[in-house]
């Protein structure tokens, strides 16, 4: 592949080199054309990159998929091999050879993703979310996590560290904000409030001349109106001589003289 070796010259690059004299391996590099011998290396990862990545069903944990792994390595370890005309296994040919220890710490690569920083201030990375300073909400900035290192730095495209916090558990779903890039923030949201503007729509405006006009014409009409309504008498003289005359039905020769 192109990030271990150069494909036209077969020589491994600076960085893959750093890697293994890092880990104390050598690298043997598979030649151009030689599809046999390719797939024989490859054959030897046909269980596990084949019949059993095929076969895992949705929905795994990460426990049940590290107890299959386990389970594979087993039956894998079990493989017949003949050697020198001794019959053996992968297993024991595994325990037969002399590695060496692996280092403390991995190898100190960088790990550099490019994020947005949310309108709080924060930016996401493995599953948790870091402060930086209020002002950059919307552009883009670099997360940069040296492994076996504690801490992560979140820089601009210049390169410009803005940010540096302790790693959070990786998909633990914290947020870690920094005292100074709160108070900063606080300040600048308080900061957007004042007395000496109040909202306009709060200002107490007086009636203008045409409104106290208006309100003018308004009770002297309720005035006249009521005055009306005193002048008139209602005389319930009539409504009862009426009453009185349906009071006795009449009778045949008042209907007929009617």
């Amino acid at each position: 592949m192109s990030t271990v070796c150069y494909p036209s010259s077969g020589q491994v690059t600076a960085a893959f080199a750093a890697v293994a004299k890092f880990y104390g391996v050598g690298v043997d590099i598979c030649p151009s054309r030689r599809g046999n011998r390719k797939g024989v290396v490859e054959k030897a990862n046909h269980s596990a990159a084949q019949r059993w990545w095929r076969t895992v069903p949705d929905g795994l944990t990460v426990e049940q998929a590290q107890s299959g792994v386990d389970k594979l390595a087993v039956r894998m370890d079990g493989r017949r091999r003949t050697l020198d005309g001794v019959r053996t296994t992968v297993g024991d040919l595994a325990d037969a050879e002399v590695l060496l220890e692996l280092p403390l710490l991995p190898f100190p690569a960088e790990v550099s993703v490019e994020r947005t920083v949310t309108p709080q201030s924060l930016v996401a990375f493995e599953g948790n979310s870091y402060s930086v300073p209020p002002g950059l909400a919307g552009t883009r900035v670099r997360v940069l996590h040296r492994l076996g290192e504690d801490f992560l730095d979140i820089v601009t495209a210049g390169r410009a560290v803005v940010a540096r916090h302790r790693r959070a558990l990786r998909g633990a779903g914290q947020i870690v904000r920094d005292s100074g890039h709160v108070i900063a923030l606080e300040r600048k949201v308080l900061d957007s409030f004042s007395e000496r503007a109040p909202c306009k729509s709060k200002v107490r405006r007086p009636p203008s001349e045409a409104a106290l006009a208006e309100a003018e014409r308004l009770r002297e009409g309720q005035a006249a109106a009521a005055s009306a309504a005193e002048r008139v008498v209602i005389d319930l003289s009539h409504y009862a001589a009426v009453a009185d005359r349906l009071r006795h039905a009449p009778s045949p020769k008042e209907e007929n003289q009617e």
